[in-house]
């Protein structure tokens, strides 16, 4: 089934279902208020959003509406935790196109900002251009509680959804350490979360082995920026990444454990990100001409399904910059 959030002035927003081609929505109002609720209690209300869904979707629910990802917050407006890892190849070995995968055990985690995880139609804001605004287009999963201990596997089995997930960094923060916890100050989430048991098409499914094997699309300004398939070279799958989050501590339902930017060895794929692309560029020429983002840009971020529809409806960000006229010093 596909869940969103809508804005209704709440922190938490209003829980509605959504069709498979995000046509339409039904409340989820008499099951569940917010998909917190539905996290905590996923074995008894799932069932019952599941018949809403099905009903919905032939057409049979009395008061249906049409959806419209702009009224969107994200699925999960608030969480517990949100980790971001960097589960594929680096750009440097994007950029050597390295035969074989490096046997990597364990995978670089950093947590992130969740009290105000951003709808996919929320700006993608920074104080000044001088920042050198970004974004990493990446994959993210929604959890149920998870053991402290718990093995990849035991891990997989508390994959509750799917969504996409946009994280703006401030690159020109990255050397500076007293900034560093705020490299990743603002995510922002698909307009719809999806059970893994929707990835099926023609009997065959995308999500196998902790790993979503569609293409990841993103576009600045309307142009094709990259087009990585997010199950190609993922050297670290999500059960791997929670089983790491729950050596230290057991998982609370309502986390989002992200990818990281999703990368391809291969550098006809394009990029999820301009810092990859300008690395790139670096390596190559010997000079970077990709901009960063600048004010009045536009990112989009999608990933269609073997039928060509979207699966999660797109991220799709504008670019503010505000008015501030020097960095903040370190």
């Amino acid at each position: 089934m596909k869940l969103a959030t809508l804005n209704d002035g709440s922190r938490d927003g209003q829980l509605v279902v959504v069709s498979t081609d995000l046509a339409s929505a039904h409340y989820a109002t008499g099951i569940a208020e917010h998909l917190q609720q539905v996290l905590d209690d996923w074995s008894f209300i799932s069932p019952q959003l599941q018949d809403l869904y099905d009903t919905l979707n032939h057409g049979k629910a009395r008061h249906a509406f049409a959806f419209d990802a702009r009224q969107c917050m994200a699925p999960l407006p608030r969480a517990y935790l949100l980790a971001v890892g960097d589960a594929y190849p680096s750009p440097a070995e994007t950029q050597a196109a390295t035969a074989s995968l490096p046997n990597a055990s364990s995978t670089a985690l950093h947590l992130g900002f969740a009290d105000a995880l951003l709808g996919a139609r929320a700006p993608l804001t920074c104080a000044h251009a001088a920042q050198y605004p970004d974004f990493a287009a990446s994959v993210a999963v929604m959890t149920g509680d998870v053991a402290q201990g718990a093995t990849p596997e035991q891990a997989l089995d508390a994959v509750r959804l799917l969504a996409l997930a946009s994280h703006t960094h401030y690159r020109a923060w990255q050397d500076q350490p007293a900034l560093a916890l705020m490299a990743a100050p603002h995510t922002a989430l698909s307009p719809v979360a999806v059970t893994p048991d929707e990835l099926v098409w023609a009997g065959e499914s995308a999500w196998a082995q902790g790993r979503l094997s569609l293409t990841l699309q993103c576009s600045v300004n309307g142009r094709k920026f990259g087009a990585c398939n997010a199950g190609h070279d993922m050297r670290t799958h999500f059960g791997e990444l929670m089983a790491q989050l729950c050596l230290a501590r057991r998982l609370r339902a309502g986390s989002i454990v992200s990818s990281g930017e999703v990368r391809q060895l291969a550098v006809s794929a394009g990029c999820s990100s301009i810092a990859t692309r300008r690395g790139l560029e670096m390596a190559q020429s010997g000079s970077a001409k990709t901009p960063w983002l600048a004010q009045g840009d536009n990112v989009t971020i999608d990933m269609m399904g073997p039928d060509g529809q979207s699966v999660f409806g797109a991220i799709d960000q504008d670019v503010q910059v505000g008015p501030q006229t020097a960095l903040p010093a370190a």
